[in-house]
């Protein structure tokens, strides 16, 4: 006999593994905390079965996901603190509020428009919460992926003309914060002072990355992925030949990664 399938069914099978008698003694101990890995861990999971194009990964990880939102309810219904009947009026509210378009009588004509009406309807809250004089910043998390939040940042600076006119005027930034880090490595400069430097490099390559419409964090992950498509071609090559990779001169593997980047190129244009 199949489990029935709902939201409360999941709610209670969470309470059950809380259960400080009957429960799991893992799932008992944890808190906000201590799961909090876990959530940001699943959330990248469900981004790598989409990007894998699998959708049979993609319900199970989102289950986890969703597990994930049940798990953090259950810990603060227990406290006290909301439900998550409260998690999902919250979300519903939210966004009944954020799309006036949808709900009321406004009109909004593209994505765009609705995406600027988005942001002026978040700064009305926070206003409204009395979090004081509402800085162009407010709102980036700072938990968020550190390309991710550069650009995220960089995009909220650009709304009130805080940016360059032109993509062009940001390579200048570039090599200037090169020029910077190189200066710093003649000087035998402290690891604090590299890190610095190098924190800049990647933020005006972020902001590069903006002003093209390319989304940094996806785009190094993408290069993650071909780096590492490209080193397994050099170990399996290496493998195939009878060598061991350690022993293999970096000339020789730098040929492999030039052919493992020509294979990918003709098959791209098959």
């Amino acid at each position: 006999m199949s489990s029935p399938v709902s939201l409360d069914h999941l709610a209670d099978i969470m309470a059950l593994l809380r259960d400080r008698e009957r429960g799991c003694p893992w799932d008992v101990e944890q808190t906000f905390a201590s799961i909090a890995p876990h959530t940001v861990e699943e959330a990248y999971e469900v981004l790598s079965a989409i990007d894998d194009g699998d959708p049979a990964a993609i319900q199970d990880e989102l289950g986890d996901l969703l597990l994930q939102v049940v798990f953090h309810a259950r810990i603060a219904e227990e406290a006290g603190l909301f439900a998550l009947d409260g998690v999902i009026g919250a979300i519903c509210d939210k966004l009944v509020r954020r799309h006036p378009h949808v709900f009321g009588e406004q009109q909004v004509k593209t994505a765009s428009d609705q995406l600027v009406n988005w942001e002026n309807v978040k700064e009305g809250e926070r206003a409204g919460n009395g979090e004081g004089k509402a800085s162009a910043l407010d709102g980036v998390a700072k938990a968020l992926p550190a390309l991710m939040r550069a650009a995220k940042l960089q995009k909220r600076a650009s709304r009130v003309g805080f940016d360059w006119t032109d993509p062009k005027d940001v390579f200048a930034k570039i090599r200037e914060e090169i020029g910077e880090i190189e200066a710093e490595v003649v000087a035998d400069a402290p690891a604090e002072r590299l890190e610095d430097e190098i924190g800049d490099v990647l933020f005006a390559v972020a902001n590069l990355a903006r002003k093209l419409d390319i989304d940094p964090e996806v785009a190094l992950r993408r290069t993650n992925d071909k780096f590492e498509r490209r080193f397994h071609f050099i170990e399996q090559s290496l493998e195939n030949d009878g060598k061991v990779i350690k022993e293999t001169s970096l000339d020789e593997m730098e040929a492999l990664w030039c052919l493992a980047k020509q294979k990918e190129r003709a098959e791209s244009t098959k």
